[in-house]
């Protein structure tokens, strides 16, 4: 059985490994033992600021000193970080095009007893707006921290989108994280699960559940929703006939608005977007979430047995 740990835990490790390099520094909003900043803050505390709870003040500090040359991860919830400090990340992200990694945990369902007002369901969409901005979604821990890693190496500003609950880790550690590059991670001729983040896994089951009921199901991992990877998402609409897309955020603007845009304008497919479908979310297990809201592996399955009959 696979080990469960969440990504932000990925974030926390990967966070200690880029503060190797000293123009590395992170902030965070009174949340450090919640994203995981606080292992930065343990290893390199004349690097780490606490701007209490403030997530504007927390974006226009990490863009001060992105502009002093350092490199700043910024991290808080991701329903605070990009609704309540929106404008300052437009501004100083966006339209500045500082060098900033914004890191917004906490994210979706997944979140679970915390309820609507912490589970941040449009943030994808909100930062997928804003030019010139990378957004990322790893789908498990070492996915979270080799892409943590990563986006400290890469000149240009950075939505890096976390979750609390545990989900299996997939990738082992020789896993090479690649910025805009979609992975394959099951063949499959019939239909294309397009997923991203704690649905990969959910997507890896739906497949074998497939294959018991003769459908040959492939799964792709779409860790880069912003450049999106649009050849991998191609080929496979090409050679299955059927996109489904899961993400756990709404299916307006995220991972499903990506994949049909470019589906769209290359190559119309039949399609079906898994996620939240224009609701907020609620309290609860996010087990007991997922299967209201239908992002658990049987709802792809349903959605895939109905779409083939189309």
């Amino acid at each position: 059985m696979a080990e469960l740990k969440a990504t932000r835990d990925g974030y926390g490790e990967g966070l200690v490994e880029a503060g190797k390099n000293e123009s590395v520094v992170a902030l965070d909003a009174d949340l450090a033992e919640s994203t995981r900043s606080i292992k930065f803050k343990e290893k390199y505390p004349l690097r780490f600021f606490d701007v209490g709870i403030a997530e504007q003040n927390l974006v226009a500090t990490a863009a001060g000193l992105a502009a002093s040359g350092k490199i700043p991860f910024a991290s808080s919830f991701a329903v605070f970080i990009t609704g309540r400090a929106y404008d300052q990340i437009r501004l100083n992200a966006g339209i500045s095009h500082l060098n900033m990694k914004i890191v917004g945990s906490h994210a979706g369902l997944l979140t679970g007893e915390d309820g609507a007002s912490h589970q941040s369901l449009e943030d994808i969409s909100l930062m997928r707006g804003i030019p010139g901005m990378v957004v990322i979604q790893p789908c498990d821990f070492v996915e979270a921290k080799k892409a943590t890693i990563e986006i400290a190496k890469y000149k240009g500003p950075v939505y890096l989108r976390l979750s609390r609950g545990k989900v299996p880790v997939i990738n082992d550690e020789n896993y090479k994280f690649e910025i805009g590059k979609g992975i394959m991670l099951k063949q499959g001729k019939d239909i294309a699960i397009i997923a991203t983040g704690a649905l990969v896994n959910e997507a890896l089951i739906a497949s074998d559940m497939l294959k018991e009921k003769g459908i040959g199901a492939r799964v792709i991992n779409i860790h880069t929703i912003k450049p999106i990877d649009k050849e991998i998402i191609i080929k496979a609409a090409k050679e299955t006939g059927c996109v489904i897309t899961a993400e756990d955020h709404s299916i307006y603007g995220g991972l499903g608005s990506a994949v049909a845009e470019i589906l769209a304008e290359n190559c119309p497919t039949k399609m079906h977007r898994i996620g939240v479908n224009d609701k907020f979310g609620e309290s609860g297990e996010p087990s007991e979430l997922y299967k209201k809201y239908g992002l658990t592996a049987e709802d792809i399955v349903k959605a895939a047995e109905k779409l083939l009959k189309k």
